[in-house]
C-alpha cells in the first residue's frame, strides 16, 4: 500500500474528548428538562453547523439548536482548558509518521481555535503541516469537502492519504473524498452498513501501526 499523508479526526480520534461532549451535551438536557434519546450519539457524532443544529433542535425540542450548540462549546473549553486526554497509540503512530516522512494534517468538524488549542496543550501541534476545519467548509461531514481539502494542504492525493476516523459520517466522507480509510471505533461500533466504507478497521492505534508495518 502506497501512502504519503495521513489525515486524522480530532474527537475520539487524537483525544477522548467524545465521553466529555456527551457529558455536556447530557447536562444540558437535564437543564432543560429533557432526556435524549438513545438515538442522539450516532445523530451528533461527526457532525458541525447546520447539520449539528439541526440534530439538537429534533432532540432538545428547540427551535434554536445554534443557542445550545453555543453553549455546549463554551462549556467544552471551559473542561478542556486545564488539560486535553491523548488517546493511547496517538504519540506513537504520530512518530512512527513522522519518521517516515508522511505528512499530516487534522481535519475535524470542530471550531479553528479549539483545534489549535486542544493540539498545542497536548503538545501535539508540531506534528502537523496543516489544520483544517469544517466550519472552513460549506458542506460537512459526510461529504468529502473537507478531507479534499487536508489532501490538497499537505500537497497529497486523495488516494494515497489514510483518513482515521471514529464515526460514520467521517468514514462516508473519507471514501467519498477517494482516501484509505481507517476507523478506530471510540463510543460507538461500527455498524453493518459502514463496514464497506473501510478499508480497515483498527480497536487503535498501535493495531495501525502493525498495519502499515508488519514484522516478519
Amino acid at each position: 500500500m502506497n501512502y504519503t499523508g495521513a489525515i486524522f479526526d480530532m474527537d475520539g480520534v487524537l483525544f477522548d474528548t467524545e465521553r466529555i461532549y456527551q457529558q455536556t451535551w447530557h447536562e444540558l438536557a437535564k437543564e432543560r428538562g429533557i432526556e435524549l434519546g438513545e438515538g442522539f450519539l450516532k445523530a451528533i457524532t461527526g457532525t458541525n453547523g447546520e447539520r449539528m443544529q439541526r440534530v439538537v433542535e429534533t432532540y432538545y425540542q428547540s427551535d434554536d439548536g445554534a443557542a445550545i450548540v453555543k453553549e455546549c462549546m463554551k462549556r467544552m473549553r471551559e473542561k478542556l482548558s486545564a488539560s486535553v486526554p491523548v488517546k493511547e497509540g496517538v504519540r506513537e503512530i504520530l512518530g512512527f509518521f513522522r519518521e517516515r516522512g508522511v505528512q499530516m494534517a487534522v481535519a475535524s468538524s470542530s471550531f479553528p481555535h479549539q483545534i489549535e488549542a486542544n493540539l498545542r496543550r497536548a503538545g501535539l501541534r508540531d506534528y502537523f503541516d496543516a489544520v483544517v476545519s469544517g466550519t472552513e467548509m460549506k458542506h460537512g461531514k459526510p461529504a468529502p469537502d473537507i478531507f479534499l481539502c487536508a489532501a490538497e494542504r499537505i500537497r497529497c492525493r486523495p488516494e494515497e492519504c489514510f483518513v482515521f476516523e471514529d464515526s460514520e459520517n467521517g468514514i462516508r466522507a473519507g471514501h467519498a473524498a477517494g482516501c484509505i480509510t481507517v476507523m478506530i471505533p471510540d463510543l460507538i461500533e461500527p455498524s453493518d452498513a459502514i463496514r464497506p466504507y473501510c478499508s480497515w478497521i483498527c480497536r487503535d492505534f498501535f493495531e495501525v501501526r502493525e498495519r502499515c508495518c508488519p514484522r516478519g
